[in-house]
Order: C-alpha cells, then structure tokens, then sequence
C-alpha cells in the first residue's frame, strides 16, 4: 500500500500502462494479424510474451527522475526482442501464412503507438506537476555538504519532477538538530523521501534513520560520499540471503546487451568497410605514397578489453620514426605530414580501425585505447584509470565527444577522459552508442581543435 501512498497515485501508472500497452498489441493483432482467425490461443501468448518479455527489460521500469534517452532505449530494446518473440511464433505457426512484411508493419504501428503514449504520459505528468502542483513528494535532507547542497539545487531548479523540497538539516558543526527534532518535523510536515549524505553521518545514526524510516514508511535514500569515486551506479544482489553491494554496475556484462552491441558493431563495421573504405582507401593510399615513402597503414600495440594487447591499425599519418610508439603527437608536431594533418584533423586517419571492429578486437564506441607505453605511465598515476578495459576499447568516446581527445597535456585531462568513460561504461545503451557516433560525425566534419 505505501507505494501507492508515496507516489500519490503515481503506483496505478505501471498496471494502467501494462493494460494499455496490451490492448494496443491485441488490438491490431486482430486486424493486421490474425484476422477472422480463432485467435483466442494466440491472442494468450501474445500477452504473456509481451509481460515476460517487459518483465525482463525491466520496461516499465520507468521514474519521473528517468531521463528521456533512457525511455528511448528501453523502447528500443524492448521493440527488438518483441520482434524476435513474433517471428519465433510464426515460425513455430507457418501454416497461419502470414508474410514477414505483414509482421514488420504490425511491429511498427505497435511501437510507434506505444512511443507516443509512453512519452505522452511522461510529459503530461511532468505538465502536471509544475502547473498544478500534483503527484508530488515532499522532501528533506540529512547532512550539509557540497553534495547535499547540489541536490537542494536539483530539487529547487527541476519541479518537473515532482519533488517538493522542504528543508535540510545539519547533525555538525555550530548549527546541529538532533535526530529527533529531525523526525518530528518528517511526522509534522509529512515528508515523503528522506535523503542523507553517508558522509555526515556515524554508523549508529544510519541504523537509527532506517528503523524510523521502515516504521514510518518513509523512502530512505543516501548521498554517497564519494570522494573520488567516479562510479554511478551501485548493484545489490544477495548470495543466498547475504545482501552483497557492487561497487558498480556494468550493463554490457549481461548477455543480451553484449549481443545488442556486437551485432551492431558488426553491421556498422561492415557498411563502413563496404561504403566507405572500398573507394577511399586507395584514393588515401596514393596521397599516403606520394608525399612520403613507407607503409600505406600504420600498426601500434594497444591495450584493450581485459587489458589484452592488440595491434590497432590506421592510415599513416607521419614520416616512419622510431618514436611513434613512444610518443603521441603534440600541436606543431614535425613528424605529421601534409596529408597527416588532414586525415588527422577529419578523422580519417581511424577508418581502419573498423576492422578492428569488424575482427572484435574493438567497439565503434568505447573508452579509446592508449599506447601500451602510456597505459602503464597512467595505471600508476591515474586512480581508477584500469576500469576502462572492463570493456572493448571504442574508435570514438564520450569522452572523446566532450572535449578529452587528442594529446593528454596535463593529468586533468586524462582524469577528465577517465571520469567521462567510467560514466560510459556504467551507463552504456544503444541509444547512447548512436548519439556518439553522430556528435562524432559531426565533429569530423566541423574539424575538432585537438585534432592534431
């Protein structure tokens, strides 16, 4: 009952959603699918393949705190596998003869109805929150801090969302309030979520929130003290009734995203290697060739997932040296060519690199390699500098896209590249894989000011 409570009705949203959605799908089953057709059994396994289906990408799963790209993604997933569930049907069914055109343009209208309605409640609940004043939460925080103070701001700047700041309190320092004055004014003031910065608090007075909390049916939440903890997500699992805590959550070690991403990494390799490299390759080659004497490609051992070396390919971009292993190029560098300075400036020196991909050494996104030289300076310089090979190292990056490519000139900026691909890896989605690629495209385009 207390989720209906705290979510002022916001709890009937997920079984109201789940009705719809199903007699979306059920509805146009009948005209684009199964007709006149006895489809009472079909109509059956439609509808718990879409709650099995929702259930497991956690589809419905969505907060008024949820960002829209994370909407986007899980109707993105959740239209490939519903996909995939309809093919398998009809597969088992053949002799229902229904052509695969006829599945794709129900999938379609499906998806496009349920997008809109999806995001159509979502932005009509934040409308009604900042116009009316309605499915909101009364808020307060425990602890004074930087960390304390940026969430009061989030709270203040984004009514949208639905929370209703109330106060902070400080337990150090000259102003205190005991923790009872702190839970009088939860009761008095009928606060909803509770927020507490870890950091500011003793172990007695953790225990002594949640057994109030849990009483009183309060959500409890906590701010971690992270100094210097890039992470942003943490994952909770039991070991049989042992509750254990991750200290970070990778989506690409589940076993369907690692799919998702190298299925896609394939395609987009291949039509890059098929479209693109096929005609330019060569035209880039006898550029290479007649401005300097050396090989068309340049190979360097790189440190990837797992920390696994391999040998990174790209189009040559300077005269052949002995320290190219050794050192990056810095702004003015004397080794780059004419034509270097081009292909560097565009991108185009990292073409081959798709066959990196293609070979699945790398990822089209992802934290990008560095020189195995460099990689063992940074492992002991750089705190947390090793959680970039959990994953496949990337031709492009969100860090790379946020200002952190190119030459490293000061130790902010490797930190920066650090920070941006931890963020990365711990929030990877597809839909964030394709706003990469194409802020990178348009980086290419535009010409990048580190790119040299």
């Amino acid at each position: 009952m207390s989720a209906f409570k705290h979510g002022r009705y916001s709890g009937y949203l997920k079984p109201i959603s789940y009705l719809i959605d199903l007699g979306i799908i059920n509805w146009l089953a009948i005209y684009l699918l199964f007709q006149s057709k006895d489809s009472l059994v079909y109509h059956t396994i439609f509808t718990l393949g879409w709650i099995l289906i929702s259930f497991t990408s956690r589809f419905y799963n969505v907060y008024r705190y949820t960002p829209e790209v994370t909407i986007f993604a899980l109707v993105l997933k959740q239209i490939i596998i519903f996909t995939l569930f309809v093919f398998a049907f009809y597969g088992f069914n053949y002799s229902l003869n229904v052509k695969p055109l006829a599945i794709l343009k129900y999938v379609f209208v499906v998806f496009t109805l349920i997008t809109i309605l999806k995001f159509a409640i979502y932005y009509l609940l934040q409308k009604y929150r900042t116009d009316f004043g309605g499915n909101y939460r009364n808020t307060i925080i425990i602890g004074k801090n930087k960390n304390t103070a940026i969430l009061e701001a989030f709270f203040k700047n984004n009514p949208e969302y639905g929370y209703t700041y109330k106060k902070t309190f400080s337990l150090k320092g000259e102003k205190t309030q005991t923790l009872d004055y702190c839970f009088q004014y939860i009761i008095k003031e009928n606060i909803d979520e509770i927020y507490c910065s870890i950091s500011e608090l003793n172990n007695a007075q953790i225990n002594e929130i949640v057994d109030f909390a849990d009483n009183n049916l309060k959500i409890l939440k906590f701010l971690p003290d992270n100094k210097g903890i890039f992470t942003k997500k943490l994952k909770y699992e039991y070991y049989d009734y042992i509750p254990i805590l991750s200290l970070r959550n990778i989506p690409l070690e589940d076993s369907a995203n690692l799919i998702i991403k190298r299925a896609f990494d394939i395609i987009f390799s291949l039509a890059v290697i098929v479209f693109i490299l096929s005609w330019l390759t060569p035209i880039i080659a006898i550029l290479i060739k007649l401005e300097s004497k050396g090989p068309v490609f340049f190979k360097q051992s790189r440190n990837g997932f797992n920390y696994k070396e391999f040998d990174c390919y790209k189009f040559r971009s300077m005269t052949p040296n002995n320290n190219a292993h050794l050192h990056q190029a810095t702004r003015g560098d004397q080794r780059v060519t004419k034509i270097g300075k081009f292909i560097r400036k565009t991108s185009i020196d990292e073409l081959p690199q798709f066959f990196n991909v293609l070979f699945g050494d790398m990822s089209v996104v992802g934290p990008r390699p560095h020189m195995v030289s460099h990689t063992n300076m940074y492992a002991k310089r750089i705190d947390k500098f090793m959680v970039r090979h959990f994953v496949k190292p990337g031709i492009t990056g969100l860090a790379q896209i946020s200002g952190f490519r190119g030459e490293v000139e000061t130790d902010k900026d490797i930190i920066g590249r650090v920070k941006y691909d931890i963020f990365y890896i711990e929030n990877w989605s597809l839909l964030l894989d394709l706003k990469i690629i194409i802020q990178t495209a348009r980086n290419a385009i535009r010409g990048d000011a580190k790119a040299y």
